[in-house]
């Protein structure tokens, strides 16, 4: 299946401590560029979620925005108690009742007012190995959605290159029905001109035959005509098998513009000239769409 290289994707997964959402997108990049976006908690982990992002995708700026939560239930922070300075503020509290006098004791709830007691901290976050299935589990989900869009979109490219392929096929078929009317109307205005020239005096058909020999040498695009319509049985095969052919058919383009270009410096002739002007028009298209595909 052919893929284009836009798409997105989001998943979230929930583990025992932590819950992972992942966002991904891609847009069109003549490379692979792997642009990662992580909490603090899983970036030890960024070379195996690129390992796996690489597996999955060949082209394509692709941006990936991560999140960890505590799962309901589980607090991003934690209370701590400071034993030792409740211990010391009881006894501070004793000494001052005993010195005043005062025959009432230290009360609990006096004690966890006393500043530093109760702390509120951040809770320590689990290790990074022990949420990496859970990371692992959401990058893969939110790209699979990414690669199911790319398909999506990739098919329609390809429908649209398949119409593109039939009229670029067409076009070679004009030339080639073209070139022997072509070789019959040149030798017939050479034998025009000739007798324009010459008047009476009969004409040389050695000569006509050898000018109109030359010419044709000058203005023979067979070659250009077969490896035109060898790229182009390529180009359908591709179209075909699928995978990511995107930089394949990016250089055939190119092969196949050199062979137009080559076919329009030799013609000679008005809709010769034409069908290679819209041959160039409907490679232009196709380059267009071949930008998009992996």
């Amino acid at each position: 299946m052919i893929r284009s290289m836009t798409g997105f994707g989001r998943a979230q997964v929930a583990g025992d401590k932590v819950i992972v959402s992942v966002e991904a997108r891609s847009v069109n990049h003549r490379h692979l560029d792997i642009v990662l976006k992580l909490p603090r908690l899983a970036a030890s982990l960024e070379s195996e979620a690129r390992r796996i992002i690489q597996d999955r995708l060949e082209r394509g700026r692709v941006d990936v925005i991560m999140s960890v939560a505590p799962v309901a239930g589980e607090s991003s922070q934690q209370v701590s108690l400071d034993v030792p300075l409740a211990r010391g503020y009881a006894d501070a509290g004793r000494r001052l009742a005993e010195a005043l006098g005062i025959p009432q004791g230290v009360a609990l709830d006096w004690l966890l007012e006393r500043p530093g007691v109760l702390r509120v901290e951040e809770a320590e976050p689990p290790p990074a190995d022990a949420i990496w299935p859970v990371v692992e589990a959401s990058l893969i989900r939110a790209l699979d959605e990414l690669i199911e869009r790319r398909e999506v979109e990739g098919e329609s490219l390809a429908a649209a290159l398949r119409t593109l392929h039939e009229a670029l096929v067409l076009e070679v078929d004009r030339i080639t029905a073209r070139v022997p009317l072509v070789a019959g109307r040149r030798q017939e205005r050479f034998r025009e001109r000739l007798t324009a020239l010459l008047g009476a005096i009969p004409i040389d058909e050695a000569r006509v035959l050898t000018e109109v020999a030359i010419w044709a040498e000058k203005t023979d695009i067979a070659e250009e005509v077969t490896r035109l319509r060898a790229h182009l049985e390529q180009f359908a095969l591709m179209l075909k098998d699928g995978g990511a052919v995107g930089r394949q058919l990016d250089f055939l383009i190119q092969e196949m513009n050199r062979e137009v270009n080559t076919v329009a410096s030799k013609a000679d002739d008005l809709e010769l000239s034409q069908s290679a002007i819209a041959a160039k028009g409907l490679l232009e298209k196709v380059r267009e769409q071949v930008q998009n595909l992996e």
